[in-house]
């Protein structure tokens, strides 16, 4: 029989044992739960496209919220931009508005650099028109391939099509560095890089959107979320692919149907920087979000098959790394 004495003293010992395991979990983990938990450390590199910045910066603005020993720095160098810092090594995250290239791919070979693709919203490559523009309410593609081929001389709207008014034709556009640019003349022009270079280039969104808003004849094209931002100034045009006319929206871009300017949008994560705790919880972060992330941000939200599919991809190549991971929900 144990006496009153030595089961307190088993008592005391046990307490002390869970309160010390207890503790010790916490500290190793390294992990958030997003609620002000156990703390997370270190600084986050990310760069590439302009499409893509926003929503990645919205999601480290919250995921920074609960993990204030985290700094995530998001540059918008553009797609091609992003790909040259990360395949030299420079950052743990690519953010990118078209898959990568061959030989982008070659050079991320080249220095030892093995990425994981995350599709993380869909866009509707939209183009736009100052806002007194009321004769191009829907191009067809061949028009547009008019006007931006490399050896396009339109500088009218009548050149467009006659019953266009007579009006100087101002065109603005990504840069060449810009995962927009190499899709939108991909898609219209036949080859991604081919188009005319007498136009007011950025790798801005927002220059775009000044000059076409300052410009009763002008045209330029970027993701949807810049025309959302911006509908007051500008008007969406429509595009027929041969079916008809048909709008840049979320239903459309999801379903298909706008073709053939719709499109995904991407995250590359370096696989080296899953093994930091706190890349391994800020891709988790933005992967469980993306829903909502994009809706915050005016993209086109993941169909449920697209966020089954970037979460499976997340623990196939980072479920055993960066220690516990946070449980989270959206």
């Amino acid at each position: 029989m144990k006496t009153t004495t030595q089961l307190t003293v088993v008592l005391i010992l046990a307490l002390a044992l869970l309160t010390s395991a207890c503790g010790g979990d916490d500290e190793s983990s390294g992990t958030s739960t997003g609620g002000g938990g156990a703390s997370l450390s270190g600084r986050i590199q990310a760069d590439g496209s302009s499409t893509v910045g926003p929503l990645v910066t919205r999601a480290a603005e919250e995921f920074q919220r609960d993990n204030s020993g985290v700094q995530v720095t998001v540059g918008v160098s553009g797609t091609g931009g992003g790909f040259e810092r990360f395949c030299a090594g420079e950052t743990d995250v690519s953010n990118a508005s078209r898959p990568i290239k061959e030989e982008e791919e070659q050079a991320c070979t080249a220095k030892g650099v093995e990425h994981v693709e995350f599709q993380v919203a869909n866009d509707a490559l939209t183009v736009v028109v100052n806002k007194e523009n009321d004769w191009a309410t829907c191009l067809t593609t061949e028009e547009l391939a008019k006007i931006w081929a490399p050896d396009s001389n339109v500088s009218n709207w009548n050149q467009v099509r006659s019953d266009f008014p007579d009006q100087e034709l101002k065109l603005f556009g990504p840069g060449t560095d810009s995962g927009t640019f190499d899709y939108f003349t991909g898609e219209i022009n036949g080859e991604e890089g081919a188009s005319r270079s007498d136009y007011s280039p950025s790798e801005d969104d927002n220059v775009i959107v000044q000059g076409v808003s300052g410009e009763k004849g002008g045209l330029g094209y970027f993701g949807f979320s810049y025309f959302e931002e911006n509908q007051d100034t500008l008007n969406a045009v429509e595009i027929d692919d041969g079916d008809g006319c048909v709008a840049p929206s979320v239903e459309t871009a999801q379903d298909g149907t706008y073709k053939p300017l719709s499109r995904p949008l991407f995250v590359y994560v370096k696989k080296a920087s899953f093994d930091k705790a706190e890349v391994h919880a800020f891709v988790q972060y933005l992967l469980d979000h993306a829903a909502s992330l994009a809706e915050e941000t005016q993209y086109v939200p993941l169909t449920q098959e697209q966020i089954d599919k970037a979460k499976a991809d997340f623990e196939a190549a980072a479920g055993g790394a960066g220690g516990t991971t946070t449980e989270t929900t959206g």
